[in-house]
């Protein structure tokens, strides 16, 4: 990662944020809307929370057959994942509610799906918030040598065939968190003294790193050895879970910022971007299945991510109206608001995009 932190635009001609901003902030306030989850988000967290914990205690307490045991673990990797986009994701953006403990508590809730805070935080609400899609600094384009998600990234020839293997390795992703990602971060963003909020001493970030991960693992793999069920039913019942979260998060974000519509910046010689900070959002940030009432549901507004990028305060909940403003804005603005209409056509440009950067650059 290049530590050297570009700079961003300072004036914006079109006006474009000014005129965005003052639009939301007359909707919130004429309609009397806080800009925090309302009772529609509370209902929705109850019910994330149990698609993600009924499974877990029905296979401690009825320890069912081992088949029926694997879906169960579909499906905890289905709760897994919704809360973290729904109940997770708003509450470290301070958004879930007007009461930061209510926040606090929500986005700690990370600590059972096999994250940590501080480094959620550092990685998505400082790295990737600020310099989104920007190679060497937005670590959400980060793969290691395995993937390629940008042309300036370095090319090998196994990328030939990243499109065919990138989704097995997106399986990984929350597993990673668990035993090895939690920690190389900790290490690497105390290093560079990187914090969101309060700065607090190594040694806190550390206890709390380890303590949470004994209670993690004893919690998924302790207690249900314990209760009876055999170790290799428990083992493949965690992968299981961990891989089905791990795909849906990993294929939500990717439709985002890793497809052929979306630029990928690149700082000038004096480390400065071409644009405003909110207009680099409309650049590098698109949306999928605006209008499907389950995605919206489910993916907690990931789905609208250009609305969450450059009001990553607001709650979810109010997107979709959001959206309207933006749309509207960006248009006036002659900028652009990438959009797909359907998850599917995302997901089609998301695999055509990595089939392109996988190809060698002197043919492609």
């Amino acid at each position: 990662m290049n530590t050297t932190s570009p700079t961003f635009a300072t004036q914006d001609s079109l006006k474009f944020f000014r005129t965005l901003n003052s639009k939301v902030n007359s909707y919130f306030k004429e309609n009397n809307i806080q800009r925090t989850g309302n009772w529609k988000l509370h209902i929705k967290a109850l019910v994330m929370f149990a698609i993600f914990l009924t499974p877990y205690f029905l296979i401690l307490t009825l320890q069912p057959p081992f088949w029926l045991m694997l879906i169960l673990s579909v499906v905890i990797g289905i709760g897994m994942a919704g809360v973290g986009m729904n109940v997770m994701h708003d509450g470290n953006h301070g958004a879930f509610s007007s009461k930061s403990w209510v926040n606090n508590i929500m986005g700690g809730s990370i600590y059972i799906l096999a994250g940590n805070v501080y480094n959620w935080q550092v990685q998505h609400n400082v790295l990737h918030h600020t310099y989104t899609n920007i190679l060497g600094h937005d670590e959400d384009l980060e793969a290691g040598r395995i993937l390629r998600f940008t042309k300036e990234a370095k090319w090998y020839s196994y990328h030939r065939f990243q499109q065919y293997y990138s989704v097995f390795l997106y399986g990984l992703l929350t597993f990673n968190w668990a035993i090895t990602t939690d920690f190389l971060q900790m290490k690497r963003y105390l290093k560079r003294n990187l914090s969101y909020g309060e700065f607090k001493k190594p040694v806190i970030r550390w206890t709390t790193l380890i303590i949470t991960k004994v209670i993690y693992f004893s919690v998924w793999i302790v207690v249900p050895m314990v209760l009876g069920i055999t170790w290799w039913k428990v083992i493949l019942g965690f992968l299981v879970m961990h891989y089905t979260a791990g795909v849906i998060l990993s294929v939500v974000f990717q439709l985002a910022h890793v497809v052929n519509e979306v630029e990928n910046p690149v700082p000038n010689e004096n480390g400065e971007i071409e644009n405003t900070w909110a207009i680099h959002q409309l650049h590098t940030t698109a949306n999928f299945a605006p209008k499907n009432w389950l995605v919206n549901y489910y993916t907690g507004g990931l789905n609208h991510q250009i609305e969450h990028h450059i009001f990553p305060n607001i709650s979810h909940v109010h997107y979709n109206k959001i959206a309207e403003f933006v749309k509207e804005t960006a248009k006036e603005c002659n900028l652009p608001y990438h959009e797909f209409k359907t998850t599917r056509a995302a997901i089609y440009s998301h695999f055509t995009h990595l089939r392109d950067l996988g190809r060698k650059p002197q043919l492609a």
